[in-house]
C-alpha cells in the first residue's frame, strides 16, 4: 500500500501547461488530437489502485505458496507410507515363498509355486489354487494390504492434483503481479516527470521508545530494526518483507508464531477496535484484507509498504482510516 503524501509542483509546470493551451489554439481543424496526459493527481490515484492490486496479488502468491508447501509434504507422506507397505508387502511375499516350498518338499506338486513371479498382490489373490495354502492370516494380511495400496494410489493422485492446482495458482499470481509491477513502475515513472518534491513519506529509520512492554516490544524492537528495508514482494526476511512478512516475523522474533498471509492472521488473536488499539496490535486495511501493518502509538504504523518503497513508519491519516478494516491482538 502506497505512503500518503503531499506534493509541491514547481510553477515551471503551470507555466508549461499555459504555454500548450496557446498552442493549442493554433491547430488546424480536423486535426487529430492525441489523448490529454493524464495529471499528477491521476496518476497519484492510480499507482495507490496498483499498488492495492499488488498487495492483493501478494498474499494470493503466499496463499498459493502454502498450499504447495502442503500439497508437496502431502505427496511425501503418500511415498513413505507406500514404501512402508511395500516392504510389508516383501515379508509377506517371502512367507508364501516358504509355504509354497514346503508344499513342494511334500510332495504335492499341485501347489501353484508361480507365485514367486507374481508382480503384486492381486496377482496372488487371482491364482486360486494358492488359496489352499494360505493360512487365514496370510490371506487377512494380503488383503490388508491389498486394500491399502488401492488407498495410498487414491491419496496420491489426490495430492498430485492440489500440488498441480497449487502451482498453477502460484504461477498464475506472478504472472498477474508483474503485470502490475509493470504499470507500477511505468506510473512512478510518470510521476518523476512531474519533478515534485515529497513530504511526509514516513520515517525510515530509528529505534522503538513507545510504551508497549512485554512480547508486543520486543516486536516493535524487531520491526523497527527492519526500517529502511525494501518492500520484497512475497519477502519473509532479512533482506527485505512484504506486510505480512513484516508482521510475520517480528511477531515470530517474539516468541508468537503467526500464519503467513494477511487473510489468516487476521483469525489470529482477539479483535480490537481503533479507539483501543496498543502497540504491535495487527492493522488491517482494505476490503479484501490486502495490506496490513502493526500499530506503534501515537497514532502511528509500521509497515512495509508496496514495491519500490521501504519499511517505514506512518501516520494513521485519513486515507489509512477511510481503508482500515479492523485490528487484532496477538
Amino acid at each position: 500500500m502506497p505512503d500518503r503524501r503531499e506534493w509541491s509542483v514547481r510553477g515551471r509546470i503551470a507555466a508549461g501547461v499555459g504555454l500548450a493551451a496557446v498552442g493549442a489554439l493554433s491547430v488546424p481543424a480536423g486535426a487529430v488530437h492525441a489523448d490529454p496526459e493524464p495529471t499528477q493527481e491521476e496518476v497519484e490515484q492510480r499507482i495507490e489502485e496498483l499498488a492495492e492490486e499488488s498487495s492483493t496479488l501478494v498474499q494470493e502468491f503466499n496463499e498459493a505458496e502454502e498450499d504447495v508447501e502442503a500439497a508437496e509434504a502431502e505427496l511425501e507422506d503418500v511415498e513413505e507410507q507406500t514404501a512402508e507397505a511395500e516392504e510389508r508387502y516383501g515379508d509377506l511375499r517371502e512367507s508364501l515363498g516358504e509355504l509354497a516350498a514346503a508344499a513342494y518338499r511334500s510332495g504335492d506338486l499341485g501347489s501353484p509355486i508361480t507365485v514367486l513371479s507374481a508382480g503384486d498382490p492381486q496377482d496372488v489373490v487371482e491364482q486360486a489354487n494358492l488359496l489352499e495354502y494360505l493360512s487365514s492370516s496370510r490371506q487377512a494380511e494380503l488383503d490388508e494390504y491389498t486394500a491399502a495400496t488401492e488407498h495410498l494410489e487414491e491419496l496420491r493422485a489426490e495430492a498430485e492434483a492440489a500440488l498441480e492446482e497449487a502451482e498453477e495458482a502460484r504461477a498464475e499470481a506472478e504472472s498477474r503481479a508483474a503485470e502490475v509491477e509493470e504499470s507500477l513502475a511505468e506510473q512512478e515513472e510518470l510521476l518523476a516527470e512531474f519533478e515534485v518534491s515529497a513530504v511526509g513519506e514516513g520515517s525510515t529509520s530509528g529505534s522503538y521508545t513507545g510504551s508497549a512492554s512485554g512480547s508486543a516490544a520486543v516486536a516493535l524492537d524487531f520491526a523497527y530494526a527492519q526500517l529502511g528495508k525494501p518492500y520484497i514482494w512475497g519477502g519473509t526476511g532479512p533482506d527485505g518483507y512484504d506486510c505480512s512478512g513484516l508482521t510475520q516475523a517480528a511477531w515470530g522474533a517474539a516468541g508468537v508464531s503467526l500464519p503467513r498471509t494477511t487473510y489468516t492472521q487476521w483469525e489470529v488473536g482477539q479483535a480490537v477496535a481503533w479507539d483501543d488499539m496498543q502497540p504491535g496490535d495487527l492493522m488491517f486495511f482494505y476490503a479484501d484484507l490486502g495490506h496490513m501493518g502493526m500499530y506503534v502509538g501515537n497514532g502511528q504504523m509500521i509497515h512495509a509498504p508496496s514495491s519500490g518503497n521501504y519499511i517505514s513508519v506512518v501516520t494513521l491519516d485519513s486515507y489509512y482510516q477511510s481503508n482500515f478494516q479492523g485490528a487484532r491482538r496477538p
